[in-house]
């Protein structure tokens, strides 16, 4: 909870949604406006930030009454936020008062409100987080530093607790009977939830594992310019990477296994359908990298497995990569690079063929690969009897049909 780590970016907060609503709702919310409201809302924050202090202080025989008043005061912390909202900015929209700003945030806090039709427990959190999100803009609006210094610990951890609990119900949420676009929205809340917190909170916290730091600048390079869909996959799959080391429960093993599959599906539906040579060569590359990346930050920390064949076929490529790796010491990186394509194709294949040929078109492009690399030859589709030629037909590739 201390300075920010040099190799992350600092994050200008001055662009998001919640810096502007806490300058404007700053102006609004003075004294001689809005009174004992904005004073109650003052001394129910100072409440929580002495009670997160007590706690952390309290010796264990105590540490269960002092938490006790911690959640209390806690509680009636946000309930002063939200009075604070419905007596001002909803007034004013009600009397035709409130400027263009104040419209949208009041729709995007009735957004979050309306959540609760369809799924009361996203709304819980979600709500905490607006709440939350708002009156540490107030208070960085205000400029006051000690407050700010105060406030951060009990932001942070009460932001963690949010994160963890979204994504445990988004995750419980999947294990579910869901249509197929419900699953697809099920998996997107889980990626934003993560970009989210690599956007928002990891700035704010100290890091010292050298490894999250790389990956949060290498998200960072996504963090400006249009990004086409290679370069959407590739973002996710830097959130699971980073999401294995703060994750390691709340986005239970099994879910985190189906998010790298449905990427992987993506990726080969992106090579099979693009008529883009250079895109698809990029899709390529990015499907190497998610098959390296599945196999070392999931499969080898995998400890139960759903039939035998899976671990075995995962067991047997590890021990093949290591052969590869001793390529790269013997005959250099260009041969390693060459056998390594080799392995991570046959690997896939391996694990394709098994649905028969439901998954015809990236086979296909696989074996066309692996004749350009050396590891299969290519041979023609046809054979002659007496004066004919008989050619074997060509399944024909319905277009939009999926890779897998």
């Amino acid at each position: 909870m201390g300075a920010n780590e040099k190799s992350l970016k600092v994050y200008d907060s001055k662009r998001t949604f919640f810096t502007k609503i806490g300058s404007t709702f700053s102006k609004i919310f003075t004294p001689t406006k809005t009174g004992i409201n904005n004073w109650l809302v003052g001394m129910k924050r100072s409440n929580v930030i002495k009670n997160y202090k007590n706690v952390i202080k309290v010796s264990e025989d105590k540490k269960d009454l002092f938490e006790k008043k911690y959640e209390e005061s806690y509680s009636l912390y946000l309930e002063s936020i939200d009075q604070l909202i419905i007596d001002t900015i909803y007034k004013k929209a009600r009397m035709n008062m409130a400027s263009d700003f104040e419209k949208e945030a009041l729709a995007k806090y009735y957004n979050v409100i309306h959540l609760k039709e369809n799924d009361e427990t996203e709304y819980k959190y979600k709500k905490q987080q607006y709440l939350l999100n708002l009156d540490l803009n107030i208070i960085k609006s205000g400029n006051k530093e000690k407050l700010y210094n105060d406030y951060v610990p009990v932001f942070l951890q009460e932001m963690e607790r949010i994160y963890k609990a979204l994504l445990k119900h988004y995750s419980m949420k999947l294990s579910e009977r869901l249509t197929p676009m419900e699953k697809e929205q099920a998996y997107d809340k889980i990626f934003d939830l993560l970009e989210e917190y690599v956007t928002n909170i990891i700035p704010m916290k100290e890091i010292e594992d050298k490894d999250l730091i790389k990956q949060c600048s290498l998200f960072e390079t996504y963090e400006v310019g249009k990004l086409d869909q290679v370069d959407m996959i590739d973002k996710r799959m830097i959130l699971l990477g980073i999401s294995r080391k703060i994750f390691v429960h709340s986005l239970p093993l099994i879910v985190a296994e189906r998010c790298y599959i449905k990427l992987l599906k993506d990726t080969r539906n992106l090579i099979v359908d693009t008529k883009i040579v250079k895109k698809r060569e990029n899709a390529y590359q990015l499907l190497l990298r998610l098959i390296e990346q599945y196999n070392d930050k999931l499969l080898e920390v995998k400890i139960y497995w759903n039939n035998n064949d899976d671990k075995r076929r995962y067991n047997q490529f590890k021990e093949n990569r290591k052969a590869v790796e001793e390529i790269r010491k013997i005959k250099g990186l260009h041969e390693y690079e060459i056998k390594k394509q080799i392995l991570f194709i046959r690997a896939d294949m391996s694990a394709l063929n098994k649905y028969g040929d439901k998954y015809y078109r990236i086979l296909k492009f696989y074996k066309n690969r692996l004749v350009q690399l050396g590891d299969m030859r290519e041979i023609k589709n046809s054979c002659k009897t007496g004066n004919y030629t008989i050619v074997q037909a060509l399944r024909k590739v319905v277009e939009n049909e999926t890779a897998c």
